[in-house]
């Protein structure tokens, strides 16, 4: 007979080394777990890296001149709509230029996976050996294979702003050389403000004789941008230089058109603010000049993208305000601007040309002389923010903005995408 002391003991006993097994079991368990996501990480971060050092040397190809006269051999290869120029052309680009900067690549990239000692980073390696692959192979065959980026053709699709697409790297050709580096995902051109070129691009912006506009024009000019001051009081602009002043009437938008066909660039940036008044005749003028004039504007420059690179270059970006999401102390200011910001998210669904929009804090203006911001930090702060390709480009004192808006934006672009859709005979 087994006591009952003994029973526990031996009890006791049996559970101790289920649970030392089930214990063994689970420390296996993490530790390949633990290991597959040491894995993961280090071959993220490989790619990251490759990317990364493919698009600064890219850069660097733009500002070195003996490593420009080898990358040249690419950018001789193309004509406007990427196709080759000549098969020997080709080759010679793949040589100087893919086959050498992929063997740069795989030599760093191995070098620090041996330093590291990470099995995960020599996911990065093999990465970067295909690209060498597939230049050594289009080299020695001599067959005409390019990747998507440079496949020939009309441009069909705005510049991405997650990726580089065709449109996107097709700038880097024919827009501004010394912009538009990234490959693959456009960090290295965030960081350097180099996704989005001012270089002799023709910049048409209402509301010129405002704080903000005379704001703009003057860091547009910083940045060599051509500017065309749309106003309706062109003699408060009268003697400005470098800028072309085009005297307007609203209501009368479509007179604009010949002159937007020239345009790369639209800045909506005129408005009103009728602040506490709720009349009919205030209503009549805030949604005429804060919305209905605006969207018309939109509407006539659309009708300007045309051709087969200009999904690449012409871009609209509208003062929407801060307003969208915010209390501006005046109901008709908001209620206009809301309805401007919501028509102008329906409209990117169509994908005509890159719509960016200003959310706007308060800045001291005619509008509003009490704005806390001077309309000079918020035009620096605007191009900052669109040279890094943002498509909403938020300046505000307001935190609360920075999380509303995105919040709103999304929900609203999410709801339009379900339940709206282009006309079939668009």
């Amino acid at each position: 007979m087994i006591t009952e002391s003994e029973y526990k003991k031996i009890t006791m006993s049996v559970l101790a080394e289920g649970w030392a097994e089930i214990e063994g079991q689970l420390r296996i368990h993490w530790s390949m777990v633990n290991a597959c996501l040491q894995f993961a990480s280090w071959g993220l971060f490989s790619l990251v890296l490759a990317e990364v050092l493919r698009d600064s040397y890219h850069a660097l190809c733009h500002q070195v001149s003996w490593l420009a006269k080898w990358h040249n051999k690419h950018h001789m290869a193309y004509r406007r709509d990427l196709s080759i120029v000549s098969l020997k052309a080709y080759q010679d680009s793949q040589l100087y230029h893919d086959i050498l900067e992929s063997s740069l690549l795989v030599a760093i990239l191995a070098v620090t996976a041996l330093l590291i000692q990470q099995i995960g980073f020599w996911l990065g390696v093999a990465y970067a050996c295909t690209f060498l692959y597939g230049a050594s192979v289009r080299y020695f065959q001599g067959s005409i294979d390019t990747d998507y980026n440079h496949l020939p053709g009309p441009l069909e699709a705005i510049p991405s702003v997650w990726w580089v697409n065709r449109s996107y790297h097709w700038r880097h050709h024919f827009d501004n050389v010394n912009a538009y580096y990234s490959g693959v995902f456009p960090l290295v051109d965030i960081i350097l403000g180099t996704a989005l070129s001012l270089k002799g691009k023709t910049v048409a912006l209402t509301g010129a004789s405002g704080a903000l506009g005379q704001a703009l024009t003057a860091e547009l000019l910083k940045h060599n941008a051509k500017v065309v001051a749309l106003t309706t009081n062109p003699e408060k602009l009268q003697g400005h230089d470098g800028i072309t002043v085009v005297a307007w009437q609203l209501g009368n938008e479509a007179a604009l058109k010949e002159r937007l066909e020239k345009v790369d660039i639209l800045i909506i940036n005129h408005g009103v603010n009728v602040y506490s008044s709720r009349t009919s005749e205030a209503i009549n003028s805030s949604y005429e000049i804060n919305t209905f004039s605006a969207l018309r504007l939109m509407d006539i420059f659309l009708t300007t993208v045309t051709g087969p690179q200009s999904k690449a270059t012409k871009e609209i970006w509208v003062n929407t305000s801060e307003a969208e999401v915010s209390p501006a102390l005046s109901p008709l200011y908001e209620l206009s601007k809301r309805s401007l910001g919501d028509i102008v998210t329906l409209k990117r669904l169509d994908g005509d040309c890159i719509i960016r929009k200003l959310i706007l804090g308060p800045f001291k203006s005619q509008l509003n002389p009490y704005g806390v911001m001077s309309a000079q930090q918020v035009a620096r702060a605007i191009l900052f923010f669109a040279r890094r390709d943002f498509r909403n480009i938020i300046v505000a004192i307001n935190p609360l903005t920075y999380i509303l808006f995105p919040l709103k934006e999304t929900s609203t672009w999410l709801y339009y995408r379900i339940f709206s859709k282009k006309a079939k005979s668009e």
